[in-house]
């Protein structure tokens, strides 16, 4: 199920595309303004953001500017604001695509699959800090040259990378690596797989700066 952050000030407008966007199978958070927004994306991965320019604080272009400096993830500008000089602006800082209000929801949801599946195709990498994960080849590479991985260390790494940001209990990790193996996995084993990942690929394993412990309750791997 996709999930997608909808950024808009406008609570009716907020409702309506919300409980559209629910009957059509997607997951939403609602933000109305930019420190919301910036919260919930630091927070969740999504699928597609649906960004609104006029907000109750800050606006979208800098919610926009903010998370096309630490990923790719696809961005919607939905804004009363269509004149060309907003529309340009818009795409300059990283906006996959631009809808002037009024606008259908059905034009809003095939706007949303077009840029989610060009997204998809032409985004295959996942990346943290100076290490990227090419799932399409099963390779990691860290500051351009090859890692080698065991295929353990690659799942564990890859369900790492593909919820940044997000943490990750450690009974969530153990189930992961026993999909793999069929094998139960002990804490102390869980730990052990942590710790080699961190060697290879932190520059100080003992100051981790992209998979960080959350205190009592698991990992989650970050932008170092």
């Amino acid at each position: 199920m996709s999930k997608i952050l909808l950024v808009e000030d406008d609570e009716q407008l907020a409702r309506i595309l919300m409980r559209f966007l629910n009957s059509e199978g997607y997951t939403i958070d609602h933000a109305s303004g930019q420190k919301d927004a910036l919260r919930l994306f630091e927070e969740n991965a999504y699928d597609c953001i649906l960004l609104d320019i006029s907000l109750k604080d800050g606006n979208g272009y800098s919610v926009c500017a903010a998370v096309k400096a630490q990923n790719d993830t696809p961005v919607i500008f939905i804004t009363a604001s269509a004149d060309e000089a907003c529309t340009v602006a818009g795409f300059e800082i990283g906006a996959d695509d631009y809808i002037g209000k009024p606008f259908g929801t059905r034009e809003l949801l095939a706007r949303m699959k077009n840029v989610m599946r060009r997204h998809q195709r032409s985004s295959p990498l996942l990346k943290c800090g100076n290490v990227t994960i090419d799932p399409i080849k099963g390779i990691v590479y860290k500051n351009g040259s090859e890692l080698a991985m065991s295929a353990l260390e690659y799942r564990l790494l890859l369900v790492f990378f593909s919820n940044k940001n997000q943490m990750l209990s450690r009974d969530r990790l153990a189930e992961e690596l026993w999909s793999l193996t069929k094998e139960f996995v002990s804490d102390n084993t869980l730990s052990v797989y942590i710790r080699r990942l961190r060697e290879k690929i932190e520059d100080d394993p003992q100051e981790p700066r992209i998979i960080l412990t959350v205190r009592g309750l698991g990992y989650k791997a970050v932008d170092g």
